[in-house]
């Protein structure tokens, strides 16, 4: 990864000076679409940057992933995995700009943007002190995922009388003293002779309202783009704040037919024929002897599915929101049929993304009665994560306007940057007859309609003037499936020696769909042991859900978890806390959200029956 160019260098004894790219140092893959993705900060040493725009990388060599579904939804072409450059070379990768400007020196306490210090080439380092400079603890940032420095002019200069920013003649300083740990130790001072003032306070929500400035509109990670108008208040934040950057990831699972034969073959050249002529298409294949190799596919098959993955990735491009929601629906609705077959291990299964199988025993101990109506065992799964944009200050949501998205690039580009990671998984379906029945008592009803009531206010504010929130989906079903998963997390990271963080979920619930499937997807070899498919076992299973069920009757906060009337964030969920249901934010896919314990074992005062009953079975 590499930023703006400080340097240059020539190529040849007459040619002109070239900026050439300073090399930064590296992180992983995986990283750049979940941590460090575009428009995220990164702390190099004693030094602060972003990366830059998809637009701006070098992906000449970068690998194309393939997932034709998830595609389809997204409304690009196919993925990339973000590019690794040749340890050789400092002018190839991912790049990145230096952000914030501002920064300051601890010795002298001057205040000012980055060039101003004079530092030396590959250095943060005060000229005249021969100190590590400091970047800017401040950030300011609106919902619109605008970013910029913080105003500190504006900040010390307050209630003054004075013009706009700098008219002053004098230059900025800030101290740190170490008479307190709070912001009133954060003291920003001008040499026009005003008083010092401290950062107490800045983080207030009006705190920059109060100074009469709005937003500035500015997209730092987008090389020379204009500021955006935008009419709301920014927010003070600390730079290193998870406020600052939350990525907007979506993910798909690989499943037959797009994982195995014809659909895995081409998947492989599809970034080289997706813009081939039908004769193009035969001309590569014979150049590079594809059907040599496979001589059960021919030329006509391959360039037919090229042609229907053509139709589809244009068809997704001009989808709307709300086309684009139902292709996430449809995406789950696939996999969960997928889910319930049996597929088993091939002799080729070394090109098998996808293997699924019943457990060994055919009967299994948690029958009809203990509401399990099937399990299935996922031996091999491959999940592919694409990051589409992202988010600042608040969270992402369903409701959110497309303003509220932030583009990852100048223009729009047809791929999207995304990791491919394999693991195992174990599916567990409910009974759907006895679930319809419990959905529809009044306990799980009355509970579920709490959740709603704030999670659908949440939505209406959240889209505001941009349109029609969608309905939240906080059912009895839901909060049931979705506390499920997380006991299970729990129980089996501790059971089954995983982290919990290495551990995700994917929630199958509708009015014809309750399943849960729990996996390892990671790209280190947590998620290659078996442990979560031995956990699916119907002997271990049995066990295991009793546990976590038995857990599940009793919190180290009751009783005032069970008997919260709203708990959460927002008010979003009911009996569930960080002693008995949260998980890590990468293992659930809703933020933490939509939990009621009380759904698996009922309340203690026999008000609301849980799905399992009071004793866990």
């Amino acid at each position: 990864m590499s930023p703006l160019p400080p340097r240059t260098r020539r190529r040849g004894p007459l040619a002109a000076p070239v900026r050439a790219a300073r090399r930064l140092g590296e992180i992983r893959r995986t990283q750049l679409v979940t941590t460090y993705g575009v428009g995220a900060m990164i702390a190099v040493e004693n030094e602060s940057f972003m990366v830059r725009g998809i637009d701006s990388w070098d992906t000449s060599e970068a690998v194309t992933v393939v997932e034709p579904r998830l595609a389809q939804q997204l409304g690009v072409s196919g993925f990339r995995l973000p590019p690794a450059p040749d340890p050789t070379r400092a002018g190839d990768g991912v790049r990145a700009t230096r952000f914030p400007l501002l920064y300051s020196c601890p010795q002298c306490g001057s205040l000012a943007p980055f060039q101003r210090f004079n530092s030396p080439a590959g250095k943060a380092e005060c000229s005249l002190c021969s100190e590590d400079l400091v970047p800017s603890r401040f950030v300011v940032a609106c919902e619109n995922g605008h970013l910029d420095d913080f105003p500190y002019w504006h900040w010390v200069h307050r209630g003054t009388g004075r013009p706009s920013g700098g008219s002053c003649g004098g230059s900025l300083s800030l101290r740190t003293e170490g008479s307190t740990a709070s912001l009133r130790g954060v003291v920003v001072s001008c040499s026009c002779g005003v008083d010092p003032v401290s950062m107490e306070g800045a983080f207030r929500r009006k705190a920059l309202k109060d100074l009469g400035l709005g937003c500035t509109g500015r997209l730092p990670w987008l090389k020379d783009e204009p500021h955006e108008p935008c009419g709301l208040r920014p927010r003070t934040l600390q730079r290193g704040s998870s406020s600052v950057w939350f990525p907007v990831v979506h993910s798909a699972l690989s499943i037959p037919p797009w994982s195995e034969g014809l659909a895995k073959l081409v998947s492989r050249y599809y970034d080289k024929l997706k813009d081939a002529s039908p004769a193009g298409i035969r001309g590569f294949l014979e150049v590079e002897g594809v059907l040599r190799k496979h001589p059960e596919y021919s030329a006509d098959e391959v360039v037919d599915l090229v042609e229907q993955w053509r139709q589809a990735g244009a068809a997704a491009e001009g989808a709307s929101e709300g086309r684009s929601q139902s292709l996430r629906e449809k995406l789950y609705r696939d996999e969960y049929d997928t889910l319930r077959r049996e597929y088993p291990e091939r002799e080729d299964s070394e090109h098998q993304d996808f293997v699924c199988e019943p457990p060994i025993s055919s009967v299994l101990p948690l029958t009809r009665s203990h509401g399990i109506e099937q399990v299935m065992l996922l031996h091999r799964l491959r999940e592919v994560r694409a990051l589409e944009s992202f988010t600042r200050v608040d969270e992402p949501s369903m409701a959110d306007a497309p303003s509220r998205r932030a583009r990852i690039s100048r223009t729009p580009q047809n791929w999207l940057p995304a990791m491919e990671v394999s693991g195992e998984g174990v599916f567990v379906r409910l009974d759907e007859e006895r679930l319809r029945e419990w959905e529809q008592t009044p306990g799980p009803v009355s509970r579920a309609r709490r959740v709603r009531e704030n999670h659908q206010r949440l939505l209406d504010d959240r889209a505001g003037s941009s349109g029609t929130a969608p309905r939240s989906p906080a059912t009895p079903r839901y909060l049931l499936l979705h506390s499920l998963a997380h006991v299970l997390i729990n129980e089996w990271s501790l059971d089954g020696g995983y982290p919990a963080a290495a551990l995700r979920e994917r929630l199958y619930v509708d009015k014809d769909m309750a399943g849960i499937l729990i996996y390892t997807a990671t790209s280190d070899s947590a998620g290659s042991l078996g442990g979560i498919v031995a956990q699916g076992e119907p002997d271990r299973l049995a066990t295991g859900l009793h546990s976590a069920l038995q857990r599940s009757g009793w919190c180290s906060n009751d009783p005032l978890c069970m008997e919260s009337e709203a708990s959460g964030a927002d008010g979003l969920n009911l009996a569930a806390c960080h002693a008995c249901l949260l998980l890590p934010e990468t293992s659930c896919e809703n933020n933490n959200v939509l939990l009621d314990r009380a759904a698996l074992v009922g309340t203690p005062d026999g008000h609301t029956a849980g799905f399992f009953g009071p004793s866990g079975f």
